[in-house]
């Protein structure tokens, strides 16, 4: 059973607090809108916050605005949202917290995560973002006088079927009930005007709390991209994909989220891919920098490394985003293994969009990235892949230029019938190999 008080933010809004279990504190930011009594309702998925209570002080509260804390309140800038989060931590005198946020709490716990580093032991973000487009905030604009005219009669329809697309006739009357009673349409507009200019994007690299990034695939109100872009640039961070179009995440299928959350609160599954490599067929992938020895010589070594740690960033984003397993990183680049071949030139795609948009961002620090594939049936041993297949792809990587994904044509023949496009680029004799290989060009440019 919660128990439920009231605290004090510093600006004299009362915040209403749930806590129940017993461990370790979990603290829960909720979305958009919440209410701590109906979150328990009957279509909730009434073991949610059960199992993530049964090894943790469940801490869950509802922000300003809403629920059954204060209404009518004015101030949801994300700096106050901080403060509210900072005062029940402090008033509970909670102490090495993670913390767990959703759509909008996502950048408030980000925000909290890199200003009270000392006291977040490890981060948990679901189906959030970093920022939101401008194109998004002009929707957002125009539907904000509808929420204020009809909140609940006009919302209803059009939220629900955003937040959980086919909801059965009973979803669809709690979920009026939830909006009359979670909130009024002047503070849910007000609350959803603040959130839409929440940007975090600079405060990822200053992350240093492990991460996890929970996103489900097909989420309508928050596309998975954003969750990809925030592993990648969260030091030790790793994406876990999830299937579903639900964004809510205590509604829909829940057990593959508390199973994720479970095993990485217990360390049995750290930030990153942890994964054994495997015997069998298995699609090798090589990143490298271009001209990384150059680049120390030119900027110097912590600047240098400050652009590897870029390079680790996107490429580790994308191998966990696309299933991958990281094998290790090889000192100019990374190694990684898929069982698809599909998925490895997936990955490979979105490591080569993820660096020009980085070069378009960062004109001074530009950086380019050879991406190099071969199949194969390598050794595993000993958390690391060897053989033939590995030695290929490395070698691929030697006959590459920044900015190409180059594969083997063993991967071009799997990749037959999948949406890719090779361009042939003919035999060429690789070091250590007798016969010359016939290699493809992938293309990945719009």
């Amino acid at each position: 059973m919660q128990q439920i008080e009231f605290i004090n933010a510093p600006d004299g809004v009362n915040l209403a607090v749930s806590t129940m279990g017993a461990g370790p504190p979990l603290v829960i930011v909720p979305s958009w809108i919440s209410h701590l009594e109906l979150d328990q309702g009957e279509l909730v998925d009434p073991s949610f916050f059960e199992r993530l209570a049964s090894s943790n002080v469940l801490i869950r509260y509802d922000k300003r605005g809403m629920g059954l804390s204060a209404r009518n309140v004015g101030d949801y800038s994300l700096e106050a949202q901080v403060r509210d989060l900072h005062a029940i931590i402090e008033k509970l005198q909670l102490r090495g917290v993670t913390i767990f946020g959703s759509s909008q709490g996502g950048p408030i716990s980000i925000a909290y995560a890199v200003e009270h580093a000392e006291n977040v032991s490890r981060l948990i973000l679901y189906g959030t973002y970093h920022y939101i487009p401008a194109e998004v905030q002009k929707t957002l604009g125009a539907v904000l006088p509808l929420l204020r005219t009809d909140w609940v009669g006009l919302g209803t329809a059009p939220l629900l079927e955003m937040f959980v697309p086919g909801a059965s006739p009973e979803m669809r009357e709690f979920f009026a009930e939830y909006q009359r009673e979670a909130a009024n349409g002047e503070d849910a507009a007000a609350i959803l005007e603040a959130l839409a200019g929440y940007n975090v994007t600079e405060l990822l690299p200053q992350v240093r709390a492990p991460t996890l990034v929970l996103h489900r695939r097909d989420d309508n109100v928050v596309g998975i991209q954003q969750g990809r872009e925030i592993a990648a640039r969260i030091p030790n961070a790793r994406l876990v994909p999830l299937d579903g179009k639900i964004h809510l995440p205590y509604w829909g299928d829940t057990e593959p989220i508390l199973t994720a959350i479970e095993r990485f609160l217990s360390g049995e599954e750290g930030a990153r891919s942890t994964a054994k490599t495997h015997a069998g067929l298995q699609t090798i992938l090589f990143t490298d920098m271009e001209g990384s020895t150059r680049l120390t010589q030119r900027l110097g070594d912590v600047r240098a490394q400050e652009l590897v740690r870029v390079h680790n960033q996107i490429v580790r984003g994308a191998v966990n985003a696309r299933g991958g397993t990281e094998v290790k990183h090889t000192g100019d680049g990374l190694m990684a293994c898929f069982p698809l071949v599909s998925s490895a030139i997936d990955c490979a795609i979105d490591i080569q969009h993820a660096v020009t948009a980085h070069n378009g961002e960062h004109p001074a620090d530009q950086i380019g990235v050879r991406v190099c594939m071969n199949a194969g049936e390598p050794v595993a041993e000993e958390d690391d892949l060897f053989g033939t297949a590995v030695q290929l792809a490395r070698r691929i990587c030697d006959h590459a230029q920044p900015s190409q994904i180059l594969v083997s044509d063993v991967v071009q023949g799997l990749a037959t019938g999948r949406n890719f496009r090779f361009t042939d680029q003919g035999e060429t004799n690789l070091k250590g190999f007798d016969a010359p290989a016939r290699l493809y060009e992938v293309a990945w440019r719009s």
